[in-house]
């Protein structure tokens, strides 16, 4: 479930894609979230802090954070992993509930760099809480991409943080864990094998087919072609609605889709039952301290007329923060 892809383009752009696959819907609103906001980690642990930088995000049933970035350029995406194992929660270590994990790095750091550096000083601890309407429990790891063209892969396989970091890692899509992606696609013809490029909605072969199209992108005129140019990428490794095959309940389809442009500050939502894309530009929205949280209702909106379209940066609602799920107290 869900692609991720980095272009870094020859005149300093930095646009990120992402998928968003999933069985089911998952209530997504898009929130404008302002400099100095105060959170806990969710877990009952050792951190709170209080956000150094704004941000706008897209929630999951508006108690998690699941893609976004933040004002300094720095982007997060929430995708899914069944091979995560995030440990015993061991009290004595610093933690994060994995609905305010993307958020924490949003809120604190400006690039990878920084995130990476942090992570590895206090091997920060992912803390599973289920989702209170369903039950189930997210198995997830995080990616982060800066305005350089920086990126980072987060995964928890053993209870502890593997970071893979390295501009060149500008792809990621699921199963099975991320090391094992890159030997699998040295089979592929261009990447060092003699492999044909895959076709299916394989994790693997998603992953394949972004890493051929996004080295293939030609240079763009504009910021719209160039954010054509990532839309079409990640349009190739979505999945089609269907009815769920035997035995695969979960089964998944693309629900939604963004492309992030970290150089421009530039936030493009598409969603897949809807006919109409918009777009937030950061430097529109009041993120500096005391400024109110901003909401703006995607669920609501038909787009059919009147409906939600273009640039909607002006279109948020004042409202509460969003409130992240924790631990019961």
């Amino acid at each position: 479930m869900c692609t991720r892809v980095v272009w870094n383009g020859p005149s300093g752009q930095v646009l990120v894609g992402r998928n968003m696959d999933y069985h089911r819907e998952t209530a997504t609103n898009l929130w404008a979230l302002p400099r100095g906001i105060t959170r806990d980690d969710g877990v009952g642990g050792q951190l709170s802090w209080t956000s150094k930088y704004g941000s706008v995000v897209a929630g999951a049933y508006d108690m998690m954070t699941v893609d976004g970035l933040n004002e300094a350029g720095l982007g997060g995406h929430i995708l899914w992993l069944t091979e995560s194992d995030y440990g015993t929660h061991d009290k004595s270590r610093p933690a994060l509930s994995v609905a305010v994990w993307m958020q924490y790095f949003l809120d604190n750091f400006a690039t990878v760099a920084e995130a990476v550096d942090w992570i590895e000083k206090t091997s920060v601890q992912v803390v599973p809480l289920g989702d209170p309407a369903t039950g189930e429990v997210p198995a997830v790891h995080l990616a982060l991409d800066d305005a350089t063209g920086d990126s980072a892969i987060i995964e928890y396989l053993d209870g502890t943080p593997t970071v893979w970091h390295s501009r060149d890692y500008a792809v990621m899509t699921n199963s099975p864990a991320y090391g094992e992606q890159l030997e699998l696609l040295k089979k592929v013809k261009g990447f060092g094998g003699d492999a044909p490029l895959p076709g299916t909605g394989d994790a693997s072969d998603r992953f394949a087919r972004a890493a051929h199209y996004v080295s293939s992108l030609p240079e763009p005129q504009s910021q719209v072609q160039a954010i054509a140019g990532v839309l079409s990428v990640i349009r190739n490794a979505a999945q089609p609605f269907r009815v769920p095959e035997p035995g695969k309940p979960y089964a998944s389809q693309t629900i939604w889709q963004t492309v992030a442009d970290l150089a421009e500050k530039r936030y493009v939502f598409e969603s897949t039952t809807r006919p109409n894309i918009v777009w937030v530009d950061l430097s529109d929205l009041d993120l500096s301290e005391g400024a109110p949280a901003g909401k703006l209702d995607l669920l609501g909106d038909t787009a059919l007329e009147g409906g939600l379209a273009g640039n909607v940066s002006g279109r948020f609602e004042k409202s509460d923060p969003l409130t992240f799920i924790a631990m019961p107290s």
